[in-house]
């Protein structure tokens, strides 16, 4: 059976002298693995359009157990990224997230759209890494089906107030005046940060990255979404640490 879809490569691993293996995201069949054979050769045209952050047309032979790509052309390389080492090591980390929620051998479209936004806005360098990295990371869990409840405290149904909290254990709003009930973990955060994540979370998607918020408000933003997808997913990614290592 052969498959044709468009596809992110989010992962790369040589092997032999001569082939590939990749983890390609793709929007009909999601996370797939498949080996690019003679990719390595100066006359492969394969070669620069399945490494790693690629977005290409891929055409994709399906055998019993093995995936194989045998044509791909090259839409999209995100060229300016690998010419800095923390965007870079951001987008790993977007794609190690895209491989592990993401599913598998079925349609994706969610998760491959919301990864190349992010990419395009940080490649253009359009808004804040910070911020990108913050709206993958709560966008990423709602379609995962993990969408954090954010439309009131949790206790008393309160709107809004100066100051409220967010638990980041269960994804879970707390007013002021009830925080004393919760006995979790709690970030504080004020009005603008809970207003920057409800969009995260609740706006249309063509408005996903359509807001600003001040250095101190996004690193609150941040840190909320953070501590909510490790919490959630009890998963340490590797290129997190990294990316968090080299800031």
């Amino acid at each position: 059976m052969k498959l044709i879809t468009d596809g992110l490569i989010i992962g790369e691993q040589s092997v032999g002298e001569k082939d590939r293996l990749v983890t390609v995201l793709t929007r009909k069949s999601g996370v797939i693995r498949a080996f690019v054979k003679n990719c390595k050769s100066l006359k492969s045209a394969k070669g620069a359009a399945t490494r790693l952050l690629c977005y290409s047309r891929l055409s994709i032979y399906c055998g019993r157990d093995t995936y194989i790509i045998d044509d791909a052309v090259c839409e999209e390389m995100f060229i300016n990224l690998r010419n800095d080492i923390e965007d870079m090591s951001l987008s790993q980390y977007f794609c190690e997230l895209s491989e592990h929620f993401a599913p598998k051998e079925t349609d994706a479209e969610d998760f491959l759209r919301l990864i190349l936004n992010a990419l395009y806005f940080l490649n253009k360098k359009k808004r804040p890494a910070k911020l990108i990295k913050a709206v993958v990371e709560l966008r990423m869990m709602c379609i995962s089906g993990y969408m954090p409840d954010l439309v009131c405290c949790s206790f008393c149904k309160c709107y809004e107030s100066e100051e409220m909290y967010f638990l980041p254990y269960s994804g879970k709003l707390v007013c002021f005046g009830c925080i004393s009930k919760s006995n979790e973990h709690s970030i504080k955060i004020p009005r603008s940060v809970v207003t920057a994540m409800r969009h995260c979370v609740y706006s249309e998607f063509n408005k996903l990255f359509s807001f600003k918020l001040s250095p101190n408000g996004t690193e609150l933003l941040e840190r909320c979404s953070e501590e909510y997808i490790l919490y959630t997913s009890e998963h340490n990614f590797k290129t997190l640490a990294f990316y968090k290592n080299i800031k």
